[in-house]
């Protein structure tokens, strides 16, 4: 599996895993992300099961593995955090951040030792040593219970599914050419995202914030100038397209 320390602060590290060459064919190509202070670290969704022995391999290049204190599901989805079961036997001592409408589904995935961290739908905060990030609401956007994170001081949105693109997993991790990369995000867009309002209330409370680096859960990453060119083009998009074509 792929790492790469993508945005470095004095107080901080961002750290992307993912282009996993050794995946299993059948499933959907994620990415994680992981912060990381002078002692402490956010996992932001992890992923599947499948992925759970090569990131935890790449995690231990990084950090040592009691660093690991926190981790965040944006959401439910398998791909986000089915590897939970296994997380809990190697971190009993962790924090799960993640929406409180996924609880009762997220524990079906093994939880006996890590605590979950209910979000309230009006999000919140997470202090991490001296960073601070907020867990911004993105409901419906796939999920009816959904958060991303905003790192204020490295200028960093993890957007979850917004953003999402189905690539090879031999593709650079940055995006290059904006317009040749929205044909691998339309249909994803359009299909998953089922609400125009939920969208524009998304990209209005998102425009208020100072972002350098857009980080979806698929595909690549969105930096500078690529993140308001992706809020205009995902504006103008008309989703929920699975309800209009029936």
């Amino acid at each position: 599996m792929k790492s790469q320390i993508i945005v470095e602060t004095p107080t901080h590290q961002w750290i992307y895993f993912g282009r996993d060459p050794e995946k299993p064919d059948k499933i959907i190509d994620t990415n994680q992300y992981m912060l990381v202070t002078e002692k402490k670290a956010l996992l932001m969704d992890p992923g599947g099961i499948e992925l759970f022995a090569p990131m935890l391999a790449s995690i231990v290049k990084h950090i040592p593995l009691e660093q690991l204190t926190h981790l965040f599901a944006s959401h439910q989805d398998p791909d986000i955090i089915s590897s939970l079961g296994l997380w809990d036997q190697t971190l009993p001592g962790a924090k799960l951040y993640s929406p409180w409408l996924w609880e009762g589904f997220i524990r079906h995935f093994g939880m006996h030792n890590i605590s979950y961290e209910a979000i309230p739908d009006e999000g919140n905060r997470l202090r991490l040593d001296q960073v601070e990030v907020q867990f911004i609401p993105a409901h419906y956007l796939h999920a009816s219970g959904n958060f991303h994170v905003y790192d204020p001081a490295a200028r960093v949105l993890m957007s979850g599914d917004v953003g999402a693109a189905l690539e090879d997993h031999d593709v650079d991790i940055f995006v290059d050419d904006f317009e040749a990369h929205i044909k691998k995000m339309r249909f994803f867009h359009q299909r998953w995202m089922p609400s125009n309002s939920a969208k524009n209330d998304w990209i209005n409370r998102v425009r208020k914030l100072d972002i350098d680096y857009l980080c979806p859960q698929h595909g690549r990453i969105f930096k500078g100038e690529q993140v308001g060119q992706f809020l205009d083009w995902f504006e103008q998009l008309d989703v929920g397209q699975a309800i209009s074509n029936t």
